[in-house]
């Protein structure tokens, strides 16, 4: 239960395995330790596989208005190039939110970390806890087990101030913008291989829904409710957005 108390203090998928691993007080960034005997993967499943579609689903829609759009020798190069653009665009923004977010989400942590240090009736700190609890959690999780929680908070030396940001988030959304930037090549590659434009954009789209359907599948095997049937969801997205793309002259 004390486990469990501390995965739902966590903000993301990333500070519930560490909370479980019994490093709360790292995840949140109150203490200077660096190194930990088992490192988590700074960028989860599903930050890896909503980078990857939302850099797929940009590029494809960038790549159907360009096709409608442009012509003559150079039109492969052209889309290619302003998928790229476009791609680096929202890559640099969402690596830039990426760190807004994990900032926010410390300093969230950090607030309740020092409430809690600085508040001298126990009790009332027990209940600043239990306030922070999801509703799915509150009811599972006694009063006791929050108040070693709060001995935990408590007992730290040194609590600072402010959240900071640690090298393994700005890896983080350097990652971020890596997913975002590769996903165009896919999509607009065949564009620069392939002379005739109907060929470039079939490849293109077969290349984008094959893709889709892996994604599909890890984030299905991640969340435990199948892959397959997630890949099939997955791709039926991919499809109802390249139709719309078609309708709208792509």
């Amino acid at each position: 239960m004390l486990r469990a108390a501390l995965v739902s203090l966590a903000g993301n998928e990333r500070d519930q395995a560490l909370c479980a691993k019994g490093e709360f007080m790292r995840a949140t960034g109150l203490t200077h330790q660096e190194e930990v005997e088992t490192r988590e993967p700074i960028l989860d499943t599903v930050d890896r596989v909503s980078e990857g579609c939302f850099g797929l689903f940009m590029a494809l829609t960038f790549v159907g208005a360009v096709s409608a759009v442009t012509a003559g020798e150079d039109a492969g190069r052209k889309m290619l190039y302003t998928a790229l653009g476009c791609n680096l665009a929202w890559g640099l923004a969402d690596a830039v939110m990426f760190l807004v977010r994990t900032l926010a989400n410390r300093g969230r942590r950090l607030t309740l970390a020092l409430a809690v240090t600085n508040e001298a009736d126990a009790a009332t700190a027990v209940r600043l806890l239990r306030n922070a609890l999801p509703k799915s959690m509150k009811s599972l999780i006694a009063d006791t087990e929050l108040e070693r929680i709060r001995a935990r908070i408590a007992a730290t030396a040194t609590l600072p101030h402010r959240p900071r940001l640690l090298l393994e988030d700005y890896i983080g959304a350097a990652g971020v913008f890596v997913i975002v930037v590769l996903s165009t090549f896919p999509v607009a590659l065949p564009f620069v291989l392939f002379k005739d434009t109907s060929t470039a954009l079939i490849v293109s789209r077969v290349l984008t829904l094959a893709m889709l359907f892996c994604a599909g599948v890890a984030l299905g095997r991640h969340a435990g409710f199948g892959g397959w049937k997630a890949g099939f969801a997955m791709v039926a997205l991919g499809v109802a957005l390249t139709m719309a793309i078609i309708a709208l002259g792509g």
